[in-house]
Formats: C-alpha cells, sequence, structure tokens
C-alpha cells in the first residue's frame, strides 16, 4: 500500500516525504515484565494495521510511551521489539508524576469527560495543566532528536494537541499533522475549558488538522471564531483550507475505519464458525441482541440497559424470544468512578434478570472480560441484532466490525445518533437517541420483527460503506490531504455520506 502510494503521489509531480513518523501516547506494542525479563506483544487495533506496513517500507519512526515507568532494561526491551516491527521504536519516558498527571490527569479528567459533553465528569486541575505542557514538550523533544526537517509528523489524539506547539517554539519547521480521535465538542461545551484559548491556537500550529467527522470539524471551526476572530471560511468539501493570522491551515473529516477483508477472512474461518454454533446452541430460538463496550460512562450501558427492561417490560411477545448478550471489557481499574460504574452495571443486570426471568430463559447474559478474537467474531457472526448506544463517541468501530463480520448479512444495527459512525451508516441502521429510553424500546421491538428482505437490504449497504472505506483508505485519504500540492488535486470521494446532523448546516 505505501509503495502503491509513493509512486502515484510522485507520478501527478506531487512532493513526496522523507519518512513517515507517527507520533502517539503509546508505542504499538505491549511491554509487560516477568521477573527481570521483558516480554514483548505486537498492538493490535486499526492504526497499528494500517500503519505498521506504510512505515516498513518507508523506514518509518513511531513514537510513544512504553506504558510503563520502570525503566530498567527497557530501553533494551523497546531496541528488541524495533527488530521484530521492521521499523524504528522511540520511546518516550514517563514519571509516575507523569502518569498520574497527564494521562490520568489532563488527558483523561478533562479532555476525555469534557470532548465527550460530559463536563459533570470533569475536574479541571490547575496542575494537570502544567504537567500535559512538560509531556508535550517531552515528546516534541523527543521528534526533534529522532527526525530530520523533511520527515512528516503525524501525531494522534488528545494526549498531544500541544505538540506542534512545542516544535515549533523548538525550531522546527517541517510538515506536522494532527488526527483527533475522539469528537470535538460544540461551543458551549467547548467554552468550559479553562485553557480553550491556549489549546486552539496550539492546534492552529498544525499543517494539516484531522477530525473523524464533518460535525467535529465544523464544532472547531466555530470555537476558532468565536475566540480567535479573524477566520477565514471554510468550504463543505471533505478537506478545505483555513486562513488563519499569518498561515493557512488544511481541516478535513477523515472517518477512521478496520481492515474490512481482515474481518471478513476470520469471520469465514472453521474455528468461528464452530464458536458461532456454539453459541447458538446456548440460546436456542432466540435472537441474540448483543452490546459489546469497554467500561466507560461515554457508553451508556445502564441506558441501554434500562430500555431493554422496557422492551421486555412493554412488549410480552419478546420473553424467551430475545436475549441481550452485554460484554463489558475492563478498562481503567482501581479508578473508583470506574469503579462505581461497574457495580451500577451488575446491580441492573441483577435487577433485570430478577424481576424478568422465566425457567429456561435469562434476559441478559452478562460477561465481564475481554472476548478472544474467535470468541468475539462469534459472537458477531451469531448476533442477529447489534445494540450500539453510547452518548458520544468519536466514532465506534464495534459498529463497523459487526457489519464486516455478517456474513450472512441478516444482521440489524441499532446506533446511536452521537456515534461518528452515524456519519457513514445512517442509511442502512436503525438510529436512536440513547438518552429516550422509549424509543429505544421501540427500536428494539422493531428490529427483532423486521423481515429477512429488509435486514438483507440494510445489512448489504453497510457492508458495502465498510468495504469501500476502510481502513487503508482512510491512511491514504488523510496522507494525500497533507501532501497535495493543492486541493485540486484531492479525489472527490464517492459515496461519501456527510454527518447526520438534526440541526443541518456548516
Amino acid at each position: 500500500m505505501a509503495r502503491d502510494h509513493q509512486q502515484a503521489v510522485s507520478g501527478n509531480g506531487r512532493r513526496t516525504i522523507r519518512r513517515l513518523v507517527v507520533v502517539s501516547n503509546r508505542l504499538p506494542i505491549v511491554l509487560s515484565r516477568d521477573g527481570e525479563r521483558w516480554s514483548i506483544e505486537s498492538g493490535s487495533g486499526g492504526l497499528v494495521t494500517a500503519l505498521a506496513p506504510v512505515l516498513r517500507n518507508r523506514g518509518g519512526i513511531w513514537i510513544g510511551w512504553p506504558g510503563a515507568t520502570n525503566q530498567e532494561g527497557l530501553n533494551e526491551a523497546v531496541r528488541d521489539a524495533t527488530a521484530q516491527t521492521g521499523y524504528e521504536l522511540v520511546p518516550v519516558s514517563f514519571t509516575q508524576e507523569e502518569v498520574d498527571q497527564h494521562y490520568r490527569g489532563f488527558s483523561n479528567e478533562v479532555i476525555w469527560p469534557l470532548f465527550h459533553d460530559l463536563q459533570s465528569h470533569c475536574n479541571f486541575d490547575p496542575a494537570y495543566w502544567s504537567v500535559y505542557q512538560d509531556v508535550n514538550r517531552k515528546f516534541a523533544s523527543a521528534i526533534v532528536e529522532t527526525t530530520g526537517p523533511d520527515d512528516f509528523i503525524w501525531v494522534h489524539d488528545y494526549h498531544l494537541m500541544l505538540t506542534a506547539r512545542e516544535l515549533r517554539a523548538m525550531g522546527r519547521e517541517g510538515k506536522v499533522a494532527f488526527y483527533l480521535h475522539i469528537p470535538f465538542p460544540p461551543l458551549d461545551i467547548f467554552t468550559k475549558l479553562p485553557w480553550r484559548s491556549e489549546i486552539l491556537r496550539a492546534l492552529l500550529q498544525y499543517d494539516l488538522l484531522g477530525f473523524q467527522t464533518m460535525r467535529d470539524r465544523r464544532n472547531f471551526v466555530q470555537c476558532l471564531r468565536a475566540f480567535e476572530g479573524d477566520v477565514g471560511r471554510c468550504g463543505r468539501g471533505q478537506v478545505c483550507e483555513l486562513s488563519v493570522p499569518e498561515r493557512e491551515i488544511r481541516i478535513g473529516a477523515f472517518p477512521i475505519s478496520i481492515d474490512f477483508a481482515d474481518f471478513e477472512e476470520r469471520a469465514r474461518s472453521r474455528e468461528v464458525a464452530e464458536s458461532a454454533w456454539h453459541i447458538h446452541e446456548q440460546f436456542p430460538d432466540q435472537q441474540i441482541i448483543l452490546g459489546i463496550d469497554r467500561l466507560d460512562y461515554t457508553k451508556g450501558i445502564p441506558m441501554r440497559l434500562e430500555a431493554f427492561r422496557r422492551a421486555i417490560r412493554e412488549f410480552p411477545e419478546l420473553r424467551r424470544k430475545v436475549t441481550l448478550v452485554q460484554v463489558v471489557v475492563p478498562s481503567r481499574r482501581g479508578i473508583p468512578e470506574y469503579e462505581a460504574l461497574k457495580t451500577r452495571i451488575e446491580t441492573l443486570v441483577g435487577e433485570i434478570n430478577g424481576e424478568l426471568t422465566q425457567y429456561g430463559w435469562n434476559p441478559i447474559h452478562y460477561i465481564y472480560r475481554s472476548l478472544d478474537p474467535v470468541t468475539l467474531l462469534g459472537f458477531y457472526r451469531t448476533a442477529e441484532i447489534a445494540l450500539v448506544t453510547p452518548l458520544k463517541d468519536g466514532m465506534n468501530l464495534v459498529a463497523k466490525e459487526y457489519c464486516a463480520s455478517s456474513l450472512e448479512e441478516d444482521g440489524v444495527l441499532i446506533m446511536s445518533e452521537f456515534a461518528g459512525a452515524v456519519s457513514e451508516l445512517q442509511q442502512g441502521a436503525l438510529l436512536v437517541n440513547p438518552y429516550d429510553i422509549v424509543g429505544v424500546a421501540n427500536v428494539i421491538r422493531e428490529a427483532v420483527h423486521m423481515d429477512e428482505s429488509e435486514r438483507r437490504r440494510r445489512m448489504r449497504r453497510l457492508r458495502k460503506t465498510v468495504r469501500n472505506h476502510d481502513i487503508f483508505w482512510w491512511v491514504n485519504s488523510f496522507l494525500l490531504a497533507a501532501i497535495a500540492t493543492n486541493l485540486d488535486s484531492f479525489p472527490v470521494i464517492e459515496d461519501y455520506t456527510p454527518d447526520f446532523d438534526p440541526a443541518g448546516g456548516e
């Protein structure tokens, strides 16, 4: 993929880049210590899947935190991992204070809840902001020390919004791009951030800003105009140029995706088929409604459970005909707010099962752990309905994974209006407001009773969208937007669907 992309760019007379440098909070490896030795595992997920071949083929670099504060033997372990990955890994060390105040503090007690419109969860501790700046400066120093002036720097996510500002302060003038994996909030929410102007000005030091959806991009432009004033007009295309004082930047919507072909191929395997059959045997003559979420208050799991309870109460024909399989993947263990959420979810599951269970049938099958890949794909293949109802999500790749794995094309996707994936999948999914318990219950009933032809029509459309806009499309479209000399050479994206937006407008 990387070589083909480079030839296409060169063949059209566009300036190429020497190396791609990916910068993220974490390295694409998982390090764990067993006694005196470090064990190394490759990271998973779409970002690693898509970017690893690009970095190998271009001789690229990935800069990030290894995930440990114990430094003994750590650099040697990262060097060993570099030999395995085929591209250079550059570790950025964190002290325990930096883990507590940059990662757990500013990133996940300020930016994460605020950007998900949940400001009541924020802790605006001034000490967090100071350490957040220090860590961004540390990342900038690592970039300057390990890269050349012609390398293209691609910084990822909310942990590193200030990195370009720190690079410019160090005299670095090369191309630097940024991609935000979470939503960008509307003006009335963003205004609550004490350091709003500093963050906006820091983001303007990037040459390309990438957002998940057009809505996120529009929110950013509105905040920019409110606080910075002199900002040019941004058009409605996927990528546009924005004039700000003393410079022009590009901003675009690049919805992240999955490796569709890989999910489809693995879903066809004999192991997954056997797993799906065993799951089907556990729930005979029932439709499985599947929820899979990381433990987080943004996922709306308690409201989902309440909506399911109402559906079973209000529509007696669903009893013994459906089972909700709710998988919760452990996250941020030891943080009181997350432990309280886990307790709330498990209490609700117990209450609902206690109230509605009948002999031979439990309405909710609850799993609190990560699923191995074969079991996960088995559930994707078996489930007749996927219930994806976050209160707010940057994208939500579970929805896309479910579609890619739905080989029989008879599944129904119920999706929150506030998931970023709605910008692409709205034409095939059943959309719900996760705060509307009655509305979600009614849509659950609609999905259960949907006839086979309607299910297939919708799922085929969903699968086509995910197939055409997979993770490799995402990487190529972002890199092309970054290095094309003018926007006339940026391709028109066929079947690109603008956001679902009840308010409308740009």
